[in-house]
């Protein structure tokens, strides 16, 4: 039985380097390769096969990884900041604990995906499919996540301060505890979703669908609620010092105990909810 040969970083980068000869470009083919913690950083491996291959580890910072095949490629704890995955396909790749900061990942099939404790900070996923995929503990500030499928998605004790999800389908999701801080939110459906104890301070939210969502200890300082449906809505014990409820429905929902200091509630629709007394002129 022949041993495993593992490439070091000087041979793979002479690999490389024959790829590309002036304007022409051979494709690598690394399946099954050994390739953890190599040092590919900044490296082209523009529609290179690299299926099945063992990454864990890799630094693959800047490289240009446009239509490569990373089907069932291990990429647990690799570094893949800024580096660029346009067209590359990622069936079945293991990105747990991957370093994604900066990198894009628009319109990528992520569904089902293991990106538990992966880092996307700033990362580009608009588009993208996350279905079913497994967000645990992910760091997702300031990522762009407008018009990403996230149906059955887990975001459990996940980042999402100042993530874009304008627009996004999170009806019955579970953001228990998480951090949307300054997050936007405008015209998302947040129909059922469990948002108790969340920190969404500063959010921008407007025109969002939160009927019957549970806000239960969530912090909701200065964020922009203006003309949000919030019919049913739990807000026990909430922050709601200094947000903008301006036309907001709030029909019907549950306001006791809720901190209310400063909030902006003209026009704002409060029939049949409980909880609240109206200031006295």
């Amino acid at each position: 039985m022949s041993k495993e040969r593992v490439l070091s970083d000087k041979e793979l980068w002479m690999i490389i380097a024959r790829s590309s000869v002036g304007v022409f470009h051979r494709p690598l083919n690394l399946t099954g390769a050994n390739l953890k913690g190599a040092d590919l950083q900044g490296a082209n491996l523009l529609n290179a096969d690299l299926q099945n291959s063992n990454l864990t580890g890799a630094n693959l910072e800047s490289a240009n990884l446009t239509g490569v095949n990373l089907s069932g490629a291990n990429l647990t704890k690799a570094n893949l900041t800024k580096a660029n995955l346009t067209g590359a396909n990622l069936t079945g790749t293991i990105l747990e604990e991957t370093k994604l900061n900066g990198t894009d990942l628009s319109g990528a099939d992520l569904s089902g995906h293991n990106l538990h404790g992966a880092d996307l900070t700033e990362a580009n996923l608009a588009g993208a499919k996350l279905d079913e995929a497994d967000l645990t503990g992910a760091k997702l500030s300031a990522a762009k996540l407008w018009k990403a499928k996230l149906a059955d998605a887990k975001f459990a004790n996940s980042n999402l301060s100042g993530a874009n999800l304008q627009g996004a389908n999170l009806a019955g999701h579970n953001f228990r505890g998480v951090d949307l801080s300054d997050a936007k939110l405008a015209g998302a459906n947040l129909q059922g979703t469990d948002l108790t104890g969340a920190n969404l301070a500063y959010a921008k939210i407007w025109k969002a669908n939160l009927t019957d969502a549970n806000l239960t200890d969530a912090n909701l300082s200065g964020a922009i609620l203006q003309g949000c449906d919030l019919s049913g809505a739990n807000f026990t014990r909430a922050n709601l010092a200094e947000a903008n409820l301006s036309g907001a429905n709030l029909s019907g929902a549950n306001l006791w105990y809720a901190e209310m200091t400063d909030a902006n509630l003209e026009n704002a629709v409060l029939d049949n909810a409980i909880g609240y007394t109206p200031k006295r002129k």
